[in-house]
């Protein structure tokens, strides 16, 4: 059966150009990510440092910035004249080739003078950033070239020059934030650095507030121009000046390497790495992501915006996995790499997991090994931690209990199976699953009813954890009976059964079919209220829509359409929360998606958290929830309001967010995150039912 399945999503795609990142002609009206971090082989956890590329702020330079590893820029002077923000350019820059870990671009500070850079974030520590410099003029051509480092979060010290090597050595510090200290995650902050230069033949420069060297470009850039950029009285600019003469056509090489590494490590280890780099053939890594991105799926697009989301959307992907290390003896995925901040750096939980649908078709092994992280943490009664990284457990006890995650752990396991046909991987989330399905029905329904609540620390179980309406206007999730949750069990239970018929364990497949028919009668029953046709949480004691004030639960909330997603839902009752609810402008119909709160409730807010914004995961699930009911059009229209905003917000910065805004061009809180990468499995789904 599995082999039908990959054979026709085969011959659903037309085979389109093979390397379609190695053939870009993108500028900054495109929806391109241009955030870069080490690739999965070379990437090191506590020492991590990505960068963002900043080329479309029209008053700032064409750098590559980071959180707190200190960024990294290029200035250029010809005649009396000093070129480095966007806007003094001759021609902005135009990029040709990107993946998650490099970008090969160009652009002209003046007219005739081509500028070509090849930036690759090589491993965690060590950056790489090749220049060419092009004249296409027909004469001769002096100018100078300024590549300069800087440092505006933190302090550079011991700053020194080593002329056998080219290179600054310095050192600086980085801090954890507060959530990383309490949960001791081990990160490197006390670090000593390199900036270095493959020529000999340059002019070398420290600034600062307090001290000037040399009175010359190197002073002069740094003090007329960057300094306006530094915001702090600890900022220091390292520069090397190089003057060139060019004739006509000529093109002349120079490359930039930035090291860092924790200064309990030998330094001169990493000054010898660096200086290896020197002569490194880029070309061969970019033939390294075109082998790996060959695997993806070719999608014939009619809409250039979306085929650029699409790979685009696999690079974030791939950017946010990391190899074993720690207690992970598999690859698993962090939220962002850059910037990161504390719990998006610790480690995997299941909403996130649900991008390894997408994942699974570019490098199905690390899928599954990425799943497999939970197995090999998981306790001997079932129970699997809240949040799973190299570094951490999070458990979380909350009266009594321990917090785990949101159900949807056979639910994946299974559809990353369909992709993948591993048969032995089956079998391991079989055994996995199925355990961890009977510990959380086992502690999970306090009045033994035959329906769960959330449990532990509630409202980080459930996944909605802030400025959820129930939560706030009624009360703690634990009082409720949870139809999101119920609904997820109802999936947990199908894909257990799917699992174990394909296994040849018909017993149990039956077993596990009959446990999601009981609890699929129960929730059609039980959530669902015939007079405003809507699925709502239930007080836990009397299973009615009212806990301290009539009918106070009676809130339209994205879950009530879960029972359509999980099948649950009887056909009437999805196409009254179709035509009703969903098709409803004033209600969940909105601009860019499904808000996670209905827009007529008085806690609406488009750009809020849980009380209104767009969750692209869960728009997932609402068209997989769809198209089982037949609303393949409403799906694919869905689809589109959703990819509208995040197409824009890639045009606008360049970032794939947390969350967009229902009703504006607008995204919210934490960026470069991963579980935004969906868009690519939804893209896939959206080719099949065209098809």
């Amino acid at each position: 059966m599995i082999n039908k399945i990959l054979v026709a999503i085969f011959c659903l795609f037309t085979i389109v150009n093979a390397q379609y990142l190695s053939n870009l002609n993108a500028t900054k009206e495109d929806p391109i990510y241009t955030t870069y971090a080490a690739p999965l082989e070379r990437s090191e956890y506590k020492i991590d440092q990505g960068y963002q590329m900043m080329w479309y702020d029209d008053e700032a330079g064409v750098n590559f910035i980071s959180q707190n590893g200190g960024d990294i820029g290029l200035a250029f002077k010809m005649g009396n004249e000093i070129r480095y923000k966007l806007n003094q350019f001759y021609k902005e820059p135009v990029i040709t080739v990107s993946y998650n870990d490099m970008v090969k671009f160009n652009y002209y500070p003046f007219e005739n003078i081509k500028v070509e850079i090849f930036f690759d974030v090589y491993n965690s520590r060590i950056a790489i950033q090749d220049i060419n410099i092009i004249n296409e003029t027909e004469n001769s051509v002096a100018m100078e070239i300024l590549p300069y480092f800087y440092h505006s979060t933190s302090t550079i010290e011991n700053v020194k020059y080593l002329s056998d090597k080219n290179s600054f050595l310095f050192e600086h510090n980085k801090k954890r934030d507060g959530w990383m200290v309490n949960h001791k995650i081990p990160l490197a902050e006390k670090l000593h650095s390199v900036y270095m230069i493959s020529d000999s033949d340059v002019e070398k420069g420290i600034y600062n507030s307090l001290k000037l060297e040399k009175d010359s470009f190197v002073k002069e850039i740094a003090e007329k121009e960057l300094n306006s950029e530094m915001t702090s009285e600890k900022s220091k600019v390292l520069a090397f000046g190089k003057k060139l003469n060019l004739t006509a056509g000529e093109k002349k090489n120079i490359r930039i390497i930035r090291g860092m590494d924790d200064r309990k490590n030998d330094v001169n280890k990493l000054l010898s790495e660096c200086f290896d780099l020197i002569d490194l053939n880029l070309e061969n890594l970019v033939k390294e992501n075109e082998k790996i991105f060959s695997r993806i799926p070719k999608i014939k697009f009619d809409d250039k915006d979306k085929e650029m989301l699409y790979w685009n959307a696999f690079s974030l992907i791939r950017q946010c996995m990391m190899p074993p290390e720690g207690e992970c003896n598999y690859n698993y995925y962090v939220f962002s790499r850059e910037p990161k901040w504390g719990w998006g750096y610790g480690g995997q939980v299941f909403h996130e997991s649900l991008v390894m649908f997408a994942y699974a078709y570019m490098d199905p092994e690390g899928a599954m090994n990425s799943q497999r992280v939970y197995m090999e943490r998981q306790w001997e009664n079932g129970y699997i931690n809240y949040r799973t990284g190299p570094y951490l457990n999070e458990q979380i006890e909350h009266e009594g209990q321990l917090t785990s995650s949101a159900p949807w752990y056979n639910y994946q396991n299974l559809l990353i199976y369909k992709i993948t046909g591993d048969k032995k991987f089956l079998q391991e989330a079989y055994s996995s699953g199925k355990r961890f399905y009977n510990y959380y029905v086992s502690n999970r329904d306090s009045d033994n009813d035959g329906l769960t609540e959330w449990g532990a620390h509630a409202v980080l179980e459930c996944v909605r954890d802030a400025r959820v309406a129930v939560w706030d206007k009624v009360g703690w999730p634990s009082n409720f009976e949870a139809v999101d949750a119920n609904a997820m069990l109802v999936s947990e239970a199908n894909a257990l059964s799917e699992m174990a018929d394909i296994l040849g364990y018909d017993d149990e497949s039956e077993e596990w079919k009959e446990d999601a028919e009981t609890r699929s009668e129960l929730i059609t029953k039980t959530f669902w209220d015939d007079e405003s046709k809507f699925f709502y949480q239930v007080n836990k004691d009397d299973h009615s829509f009212t806990f301290k004030n009539k009918n106070d639960l009676k809130i339209k909330e994205i879950v009530g359409f879960l029972p359509m997603w999980a099948g649950v839902a009887t056909k009437e009752q999805a196409d009254d929360l179709v035509n009703k609810h969903l098709l409803n402008k004033d209600e969940f119909w909105r601009r860019f998606g499904i808000p996670t709160l209905s827009a007529d409730h008085s806690y609406y807010n488009p750009i809020g958290y849980w009380n209104g914004p767009i969750w692209v995961q869960w728009q997932y699930l609402l068209c997989e929830g769809l198209v089982k009911y037949g609303y393949k059009n409403v799906a694919d229209e869905l689809t589109d309001k959703v990819l509208d905003n995040v197409i824009h917000q890639l045009k606008t910065d360049h970032w794939f967010w947390e969350f967009y805004s229902a009703d504006e061009y607008q995204a919210g809180w934490n960026k470069a995150y991963i579980w935004t990468g969906i868009v690519a499995k939804m893209l896939i789904d959206q080719a099949e039912t065209k098809n």
